[in-house]
């Protein structure tokens, strides 16, 4: 493993950071002492910074040279609305809310590859350091690009990374193409008309029809669908009646949908309406259908993620660098990806942290209550960073 070795002799110094971050945890777009404690990092360290995009985001920008190329790196900054169940020193010190999928070390690994990057500049063109709000459900990627993001700082690629549970310490994940679903949400209620629950030929009971459109919608996946095209639908919730011997007046059911592809969705989407419109009206019911669409699937550019692969092949040997497989779970770095060629990639957090409760001894995964992000990831995820973007700036 080809660590820089100025970064692994900070190695105590950046793990403060993180368990302070992570003891200070912030929802989306309330990130405001996070995002006081990026801008005071860089500012010590003498890159000129912008704030404000997306509410609570921060750029950094660290210049070298002459060249006009540019390469923006992606740090998430936001918690989770959960309780932590860990008990060590650096816990949640806010209850009800913890960093429960280490997006504080993803934040002081990008703040160490800031200073080394400030520090020595290797490198012809300019880097742009992106601390991003709002990841879990506020689509804070969006709202930066709304704001400006790439108008303001040109970039011709940019590149994210995720700590992974499970993968052994000191591997990597990356592949083109698709590497995360989109994020999708449905709610639909039928409507009936309620009555006493014996004498249901004077009602109009939408419990059977609701149930119905359970099984319904699963034949999307298994008849409608290619087989080779992957998708999920899952119903979730479904709240009806509050007696035993009442039919009620209405049944809803709320749930996600996840794909690989915008064509997939939309296939989906209608199939999920027509269904709903065709067997409530065979029922003589009627329904409400809302679809939202929330994070679009997170597609890796080809040439970036070969790029990618051979900087973390050389960082700890090409038999480490693995075949990213798919996950159904959504990023907003979808929306960058939209915008820009780029990469997501995954970085091994080993089967678990030793100071995290854990189950059973397996990997403690991320939105897990037990959660803690490895310190021993901090120098090597910001060596990738600072090699990722002295390569991409020399090549």
């Amino acid at each position: 493993m080809h660590l820089i070795p100025e970064i692994a002799q900070q190695r105590s110094s950046l793990e403060a950071l993180r368990r302070d971050l992570h003891a200070h945890p912030e929802l989306c777009f309330n990130e405001f002492r996070t995002a006081d404690r990026v801008a005071a990092k860089l500012t010590e360290w003498g890159i000129p910074i912008h704030r404000g995009l997306g509410r609570t985001g921060v750029v950094g920008i660290v210049k070298n040279g002459t060249s006009r190329r540019a390469i923006g790196l992606r740090a998430d900054m936001d918690a989770l609305p959960m309780q932590e169940a860990n008990t060590f020193a650096h816990a949640s010190t806010h209850p009800g809310k913890m960093h429960g999928c280490g997006h504080d070390g993803h934040t002081a690994m990008l703040l160490a590859a800031a200073q080394y990057l400030a520090t020595h500049r290797h490198f012809d063109g300019t880097v742009y350091l992106i601390f991003q709000p709002a990841e879990e459900g506020g689509g804070g990627a969006r709202e930066m690009i709304q704001d400006g993001l790439f108008d303001k700082f040109p970039m011709d690629a940019v590149f994210g990374m995720h700590n992974w549970p499970g993968m052994v310490l000191g591997q990597f994940a990356v592949s083109p193409g698709p590497v995360m679903a989109s994020s999708n949400e449905f709610k639909i209620t039928v409507y009936g008309k309620g009555g006493h629950a014996a004498m249901p030929h004077n009602a109009l009971d939408p419990v059977p029809v609701a149930c119905q459109l359970v099984q319904a919608f699963q034949t999307i996946i298994s008849r409608n669908l290619k087989p080779i095209d992957a998708g999920v639908i899952s119903v979730t919730m479904i709240h009806a009646g509050e007696a035993t011997n009442v039919i009620p007046n209405a049944c809803e059911l709320q749930g996600t949908v996840r794909t690989f592809s915008l064509a997939v969705l939309d296939q989906i989407e209608q199939r999920m309406r027509v269904l709903t419109e065709h067997l409530c009206a065979a029922s003589n019911l009627r329904a409400d259908f809302e679809f939202r669409r929330n994070y679009p699937p997170t597609i890796n550019s080809a040439a970036e993620a070969d790029f990618a692969r051979q900087v973390m092949a050389d960082l700890v040997g090409d038999a480490r660098v693995l075949v990213q497989e798919p996950t159904m779970g959504a990023e907003d770095f979808s929306f960058m990806l939209q915008a820009k060629p780029g990469c997501y990639a995954f970085i091994a957090n080993g089967d678990g942290d030793h100071r995290a409760l854990g189950h059973g001894g397996g990997p403690c995964m991320l939105h897990n209550p037990s959660y803690d992000f490895n310190d021993e990831l901090l120098p090597l995820g910001a060596t990738y960073w600072v090699r990722l973007a002295e390569a991409w700036l020399s090549s």
